[in-house]
């Protein structure tokens, strides 16, 4: 039997990254996408091959020990190094890469993500895609997590530089009213996108800036469901143009209004950890502006030319 003490996996190491951020087997195993005994038996490896306990797995939740902060530090350092020497391998152009990680809004479901998986597989031949779609917050968290490596979110109004990441702006858009076909706003309650998504929290806090309090008997997370009961004449709301093209089935059965307050807008970005990937997420960027500009601007603008220069590709 060979010998496997002071044998050490760059596997084995994100694997003890992922359960000590997570602070959980399980919720480490749901990151990795591996079961949670695949975890434990990686960890234990490690453990074995550095001849020392790095986390304690009886504690809830799961305890980084002394042995293990100090290894932590490494790990992230390696971990770097490794991803560095990926994209080094890939030349830039995208071509060498093996496995590409993304998160994207929902926002993008119907159309541009799938455009752009589309163009990305034909430059990546041997490349294996993994999507993750989700709110804005949450995939940030996960990008600065390791667990992915690109992701494409609208912006926090209050976001400050981080050292850590790159941004890459892709789309400036204006909050916009929905009404029924010549219904007058005030005579109908508000319909709001949920607070618990950053897009709500942003609709949320500029009506509470200028004073105003609509009356409103709805909270919803579906722009599909929201537009429904707009035009079903329940209500009126706020939304963006890229969320009226995200349910335009109901596009034809509403009016888009400028919204009677101070301008209201939104930024969606690109992120990737800073200096990992080189040029590559750069080059993602430009290829999503191209696919957003034909997909969602060029419609928004001829249906209604005075969106412009308030919505358009940064």
């Amino acid at each position: 039997m060979a010998e496997t003490e002071g044998r050490v996996s760059l596997w084995g190491i994100e694997v003890f990254v992922a359960a000590a951020e997570e602070g959980s087997i399980s919720a480490a195993a749901r990151r990795l996408g591996v079961s949670p005994s695949a975890v434990s038996q990686q960890l234990t490896a490690l453990e074995t091959s550095l001849g020392a306990s790095l986390l304690d797995r009886a504690s809830r939740p799961v305890q980084v020990t002394p042995a293990g902060a100090m290894f932590r530090r490494h790990a992230h350092v390696i971990l770097n190094a490794a991803s560095e020497a990926r994209a080094e391998l890939a030349m830039a152009d995208l071509s060498g890469m093996t496995t590409l990680r993304l998160g994207v809004i929902e926002d993008f479901d119907s159309d541009v993500t799938p455009r752009l998986l589309s163009t990305l597989a034909r430059d990546l031949k041997g490349c294996r895609f993994l999507l993750e779609t989700g709110a804005s917050h949450r995939l940030v968290d996960q990008l600065e997590a390791r667990a992915l490596d690109i992701v494409i979110a609208a912006d926090s109004a209050d976001q400050a530089p981080e050292d850590w990441r790159e941004v890459h702006s892709i789309l400036s858009e204006p909050f916009v009213a929905v009404a029924p076909p010549g219904a007058s706003i005030e005579d109908l309650p508000l319909i709001l996108y949920t607070a618990r998504h950053l897009m709500g929290r942003q609709i949320a806090a500029h009506l509470a800036r200028h004073g105003v309090k609509p009356a409103h008997r709805f909270e919803l997370d579906s722009y599909a469901a929201i537009l429904a009961m707009v035009a079903g004449g329940e209500g009126w709301t706020i939304l963006t143009p890229l969320a009226l093209h995200q349910a335009r089935a109901f596009r034809a059965q509403v009016e888009v209004r400028p919204l009677r307050l101070p301008a209201l807008s939104r930024t969606l970005s690109l992120s990737a950890r800073a200096g990992i990937l080189h040029e590559v997420p750069g080059q993602i960027a430009q290829r999503l502006k191209q696919l957003i500009a034909e997909e969602v601007v060029a419609p928004a603008l001829a249906a209604n030319p005075w969106l412009a220069p308030a919505l358009r590709v940064l």
